[in-house]
């Protein structure tokens, strides 16, 4: 009996497609023997680019689609006009069970678009959210939501804490994860309406771990494991993040670089400041899960080279495994 997970990924979807997305797939291929990647878009594309590598031809396999979903479309129309698509021909693989997962590089709004109109959501789930990973001085915090529901409602915030600590519990393993909302403040009182209305609604709420209020400086801290918002706050949270980071990266290497003293000092403490440098980096924690499905779909970056291609692969080993979406199923159905 076949116990590999299997993941459909989007070939032709990315900035980097298909030449980073393959490459990756190969890597996770070669580096987990429970992966079984459906490489989904123009096989004969796929088939001269994977003439480069070797791996296990049973475990990698071709799925032929003929079209491709590009960012300048309209989400809703493309997928229902391009049938043939790699994104709506992956995601059907997951409704039909033949996938467990999904995992894309391109157009976020198709992929929000066809996870909920394909897969569709879970009984009782309102608004599915996307929820990266982001590195912190602690490990990584769950940030939920950054870019689905920019009109969220408090009982959709609500829904958000609880499928975000039922993930970070089970797949990161963080046991009774803290849970916060992203506040102006600490204090109860501020905030807009939409905080001021869901604070207390977290608050009563027994099955997480609510610690109040966060401001966003106090996210790289690692102060909270679960970082509820909607996905407007989220988005700008996520992006500041990511430019800050390179940014601070980009400062450091030029500093180091500027004199012949600080060369010389950069060659001593280079092992340390790569590894210090390495868990900054979001790419090693994969994509971002779209919760509340009836199957598992995963968005990273438009720009993803290989490494978080083969990382977002390797994630849904744990996801698929841990049966998130039985335990959020349970958990939403209970209310």
């Amino acid at each position: 009996m076949d116990k590999s997970v299997k993941v459909a990924v989007d070939a032709m979807g990315g900035d980097n497609a298909p030449g980073q997305i393959i490459k990756g797939a190969v890597e996770a291929v070669n580096e987990r023997q429970d992966i079984k990647v459906l490489l989904v878009g123009k096989e004969a594309i796929i088939k001269e680019e994977l003439k480069s590598y070797n791996y296990d031809k049973e475990r990698l396999v071709i799925v032929n689609a003929d079209e491709v979903i590009t960012n300048d479309e309209a989400p809703v129309m493309a997928i229902r006009r391009k049938k043939n698509s790699s994104v709506v021909m992956a995601l059907n693989l997951v409704k039909s069970r033949e996938a467990d997962a999904f995992v894309s590089a391109g157009s976020t709004g198709a992929v929000l678009v066809g996870g909920q109109f394909i897969v569709g959501r879970i009984k009782g789930v309102e608004r599915p959210p996307l929820a990266p990973l982001l590195p912190t001085m602690n490990g990584v915090s769950l940030l939920i939501d950054c870019g689905a529901n920019v009109d969220a409602r408090p009982a959709h915030l609500v829904q958000f804490a609880k499928m975000g600590s039922i993930y970070m519990e089970h797949v990161i393993g963080i046991k009774n994860p803290r849970v916060a909302i992203v506040n102006i403040g600490t204090e109860e009182e501020k905030g807009n309406m939409l905080v001021k209305e869901t604070f207390p609604l977290l608050k009563n709420c027994n099955e997480i771990n609510f610690i109040g209020s966060i401001e966003a400086r106090e996210i790289p801290n690692g102060a909270a494991d679960v970082i509820v918002c909607e996905a407007f706050v989220g988005n700008v949270i996520l992006k500041l993040y990511e430019g800050l980071g390179g940014a601070l990266i980009g400062k450091i290497k030029s500093g180091l670089m500027s004199t012949t003293r600080s060369k010389i000092g950069a060659l001593l403490c280079k092992p340390a400041l790569k590894e210090t440098l390495k868990s900054f980096d979001a790419s090693e924690y994969g994509g971002a899960p779209l919760l509340g499905l009836n199957g598992l779909v995963v968005k990273t970056h438009g720009n993803s080279k290989s490494a978080e291609v083969k990382n977002s692969i390797i994630q849904c080993v744990t996801f698929t495994e841990q049966q998130i979406n039985e335990k959020i199923r349970m958990n939403i159905q209970e209310e």
